[in-house]
């Protein structure tokens, strides 16, 4: 859907958006707390860096995101589906065991008792990967269709808000008063995802296919969860692949993730040896580049609106390739400050317009009543994609001078934009630009 300006910026002035966007911020607020900010509580606390590097285990719920999508989609809560909905009622119960296990996770004392730390940190996880997985649902099914790109840049913009929460915030609270106190603000702050949840408008009514119903014929437990995978993976599964070339789907999630994700891993060490101070780092890369990344995020959800998901994906996929040479530009230069203001203005604005964007795209693919599912298999490949990326990217920046990697990165970009050239010219110039023409 393309719009005039004065239309894309009012798509945002709607109470669904609102709602998206504080969803986003309650989706992004736990992410951190299990990942960085709890690895500065434990090395704080004396644990060994081969039980913290091991904590990483505790975030694969959102590796597996997958896992839960049919879950939500098909499973009934007793009690609150008929008052709150089949979304709204997966998201109270997430929230609220969220809250639950906050709490939890802040009472413990990881150095004496680090397999209990390890338990509600875990726990987190899961209840924050099921919240993920239901709100993005939700965004997906209550907004209308010339509404895509501010749903998406509203989710972007909060779910950063909520790291940036659980980040410099936790750190914050946790230095002037305790990481249990810290742990509960943050619990705290996860009502605001609750209250959304109570007073947000439901989707319209959706057919929802009931969960699978399993003989008791079938008595080899071998046979039973079979047939359990079969009746809950293969219908969203099929309805994927029967409407979109999964071939080009995945290529392209891949290829779009290979700047971004290059330049989020290695940019940091790339700056300290070019000799830039922590000081430095902290107010450039950090502080202005997030501001810009926001910037960057809202300014996606208007060209989305403005211009249509097939034009802001071409844009973002060039402008990923113009990062790359900026960085090959700041390693030729070295030391300074003016080039890295403009290096990093562009990369973070790059980041969140392109955020926007792959959001939208995802969020297109997806289709009732698999929403939920939809999205966890096609997130939960991005975050696949994104590790695999991120090791390769160690590996060659060890083998290569600083310019020559970031000049593979730029050339690593291309085949997305050829994907994109292709898909303009043979497919509908829709949202869901790889659906296949009908025939005529």
């Amino acid at each position: 859907m393309i719009h005039s300006w004065k239309k894309s910026i009012l798509a945002f002035w709607d109470r669904r958006i609102f709602s998206i966007f504080f969803f986003g911020f309650s989706s992004g607020l736990p992410f951190l707390l299990t990942l960085s900010t709890l690895t500065i509580w434990l090395k704080e606390s004396g644990v060994n860096n081969t039980t913290i590097g091991l904590f990483v285990l505790v975030t694969i719920p959102y590796t597996l995101k997958f896992l839960w999508g049919p879950m939500v989609d098909r499973v009934k809560l007793p009690f609150l589906s008929k008052p709150f909905g089949q979304r709204r009622s997966w998201a109270l119960i997430a929230q609220i065991s969220l809250i639950f296990f906050l709490f939890g996770l802040g009472s413990t004392h990881p150095e004496n008792h680090i397999i209990e730390t390890a338990f509600w940190a875990f726990g987190v996880a899961l209840c924050s990967a099921i919240q993920d997985i239901v709100l993005e649902a939700y965004r997906i099914e209550i907004i209308d269709e010339d509404q895509t790109g501010a749903a998406a840049s509203s989710t972007y913009l909060g779910y950063r808000m909520g790291m940036l929460m659980s980040g410099a915030g936790a750190l914050y609270l946790a230095t002037i008063f305790s990481w249990q106190t810290a742990y509960e603000v943050m619990a705290i702050l996860i009502g605001i995802g609750v209250l959304t949840t109570l007073f947000s408008p439901s989707p319209k009514t959706l057919i929802f296919s009931p969960a699978p119903h399993l003989s008791l014929k079938d008595r080899a437990p071998h046979t039973r969860f079979w047939k359990w995978i079969q009746s809950t993976y293969g219908p969203p599964l099929n309805e994927l692949l029967r409407t979109y070339d999964w071939r080009v789907v995945l290529a392209f999630i891949f290829f779009y993730k290979v700047g971004d994700t290059t330049l989020n891993v290695m940019n940091t060490p790339f700056l300290v040896e070019l000799g830039y101070s922590k000081l430095e780092i902290a107010h450039v890369a950090k502080l202005f580049g997030i501001s810009a990344m926001i910037v960057g995020g809202f300014m996606g959800g208007l060209f989305l609106n403005r211009f249509g998901i097939l034009s802001s994906l071409m844009l973002c996929a060039i402008l990923q390739i113009l990062s790359s040479l900026m960085f090959v530009i700041q390693a030729l230069v070295g030391y300074n400050l003016d080039v890295l203001i403009i290096t990093i203005g562009v990369e973070n604005l790059t980041c969140g317009l392109g955020a926007a964007a792959f959001i939208a795209y995802l969020s297109s693919l997806c289709s009732v009543p698999y929403t939920a599912t939809h999205f966890a298999l096609l997130s939960s490949f991005g975050s696949m994609a994104r590790v695999a990326l991120s090791v390769g990217a160690g590996i060659l920046a060890d083998s290569l001078p600083w310019h020559l990697f970031f000049t593979v990165t730029a050339a690593a970009c291309l085949p997305c934009l050829f994907l994109l050239i292709v898909a303009s010219h043979h497919f509908h110039y829709s949202p869901s630009f790889l659906r296949p023409a009908p025939q005529t």
